[in-house]
């Protein structure tokens, strides 16, 4: 029984490490949230079972829960680089397959159509806007895309983003136009959330349907332009973690190496 029970020590072990490792490697990745490994003991009995001669038989991985608490913010200057100052994410859409995905990476660009998209091509979403700039819809999300001119025949010279998402093109008759404003999601149990890779998530049963809000109102954080959210990983955190993983591996394997000569022991004395 004790090789089984050391067995579920080292597998639990490795997996703690894998998850220390994972972290460590993304500690520069922009809007990655690191993750930590919640174990929970096993226990086997019955109704017939002397409750002060219960033994248990070993752990198992209980859940490998994603921490969302806020990163560092580093300043970057580009006007498409945003940070959530707070809670949500940003929203973005696939072109091709219509996928939705949100993120806590906010660096963005503008492609050869006028569409504003991350490194993954996803396009950013906004609410639609009138001609004032007010939302005219909070139910309706559309892709944030820049016309190549104005209504004079103009052409685009550039592009802010403020506090409370409004998105705002400039052009070079010093005209300037909301075209919407930024989309921030939020979930009441955004643990919940499926990592998708590249700091992105899709939404589950367990995280429920996203919530959209403006910037800035109710729970939703407001943005700061010309920012970046750095990676949430504390390497100090880290490599301690490191060591106590790695100090379980060698115990569990200790105790694996006890039982085997414990065993050998007994065959000796039959012999």
């Amino acid at each position: 029984m004790s090789y089984y029970t050391s067995l579920t020590g080292l597998k639990n072990a490795q997996t703690d490490l894998n998850v220390i490792s994972h972290n460590i490697a993304n500690a520069e990745t922009t809007g990655f949230k690191k993750s930590d490994t919640a174990f929970a003991d096993i226990v086997s009995s019955s109704i017939l079972t002397d409750p002060s001669l219960t033994t248990g038989i070993g752990a198992r991985v209980s859940a490998i829960q994603q921490n969302f608490s806020l990163g560092p913010v580093e300043q970057t200057g580009s006007a498409l680089d945003v940070a959530v100052n707070g809670e949500g994410f940003f929203t973005v859409v696939s072109p091709l397959s219509g996928e939705t995905q949100y993120t806590r990476a906010g660096s963005f660009t503008v492609d050869g159509d006028g569409y504003i998209k991350n490194a993954q091509g996803m396009r950013l979403q906004v609410f639609p806007v009138d001609s004032t700039g007010a939302i005219t819809s909070t139910t309706t999300l559309q892709d944030a895309l820049i016309p190549a001119t104005n209504s004079a025949g103009e052409d685009f010279a550039g592009v802010t983003i403020s506090a409370d998402g409004s998105v705002v093109a400039t052009y070079a008759d010093g005209s300037n136009e909301t075209i919407g404003v930024l989309v921030l999601a939020n979930f009441i149990a955004p643990q919940g959330m499926r990592q998708e890779g590249n700091a992105s998530w899709s939404a589950t049963g367990v995280s429920g349907a996203a919530t959209y809000g403006q910037p800035g109102s109710g729970l939703y954080g407001s943005l700061m332009a010309g920012s970046l959210e750095r990676s949430n990983v504390d390497i100090a955190d880290e490599l301690v973690a490191l060591i106590t993983a790695q100090r379980d591996f060698q115990a569990n394997a200790k105790a694996v190496d006890t039982a085997t000569q414990l065993s050998q022991t007994i065959i000796n004395l039959r012999s």
